[in-house]
């Protein structure tokens, strides 16, 4: 059985191959470590891999795992990519780095008012929900200029771009297809002249299809620390 640093060594082999294919730098993509329901002894041998980002679903389960590994927290990102209730913003606005899940503008502003002057600006994505699942969160396409804009413009957070988590198919053509929607709706906000640069889609299953269509941060848990 391989260690999870065998696994992150095969992940970033992964990416450099997609990339190599898409004609891009291995720099434009950032591995993000998606470490739910994997317990702190995994996060720390994941950093101790070379790896700074990880991604958590649950805010509780992320902030006992922020005691539990303290002595690290200035040489880690943590990223919030599970939903997000408004009882729960507060939290987050104080402990994470991130926040991928932005599906509506109340939880923004809520961020926003609740994240302390002390701390740099909490960095967002809108989360688009690209294939128009009734079963997913997330903003429908038609939605999300309208919130980037007034998200843009709020204090102690930084818009960033956007997050999807596609439909899954297994058929390499049709998992391109909703990451190009994706990348395109990122580049229409940046033809309304708002500074955004992230799109955080692809996992273990998709992460090359992802980086085909601009993927600058890909969200991998299964292959770097097993099935759940």
């Amino acid at each position: 059985m391989a260690t999870i640093a065998e696994n992150i060594q095969e992940v970033h082999r992964r990416i450099a191959a997609a990339c190599a294919l898409a004609h891009r730098p291995v720099e434009s993509v950032t591995l993000l470590a998606v470490s739910k329901t994997f317990p702190a002894d995994a996060v720390r041998e994941a950093f101790d891999a070379g790896e700074r980002s990880f991604g958590e679903n649950y805010v509780q389960e992320a902030l006992d795992k922020m005691d539990a590994l303290a002595d690290l927290r200035g040489r880690l990102q943590w990223h919030l990519i599970g939903p997000l209730q408004s009882n729960k913003t507060r939290a987050v606005a104080e402990s994470f780095d991130w926040v991928h899940t932005v599906d509506r503008l109340k939880i923004a502003q809520r961020l926003s008012e609740q994240r302390p002057a002390s701390l740099p600006p909490l960095q967002l994505c809108l989360q688009v929900n690209i294939s128009g699942e009734a079963s997913k969160s997330g903003l429908t396409v038609d939605e999300v200029p309208e919130v980037a804009r007034a998200v843009a413009t709020l204090p102690r957070v930084r818009l960033r771009g956007l997050m999807a988590v596609p439909a899954p198919t297994v058929d390499a053509a049709a998992q391109r297809l909703p990451h190009a929607r994706l990348c395109e709706l990122l580049a229409g906000l940046q033809r309304d002249g708002l500074d955004v640069d992230t799109l955080s889609m692809g996992m273990t299953a998709d992460l090359e299809a992802a980086i085909a269509e601009g993927a600058t941060i890909v969200r991998v848990g299964t292959a770097i620390f097993g099935a759940r």
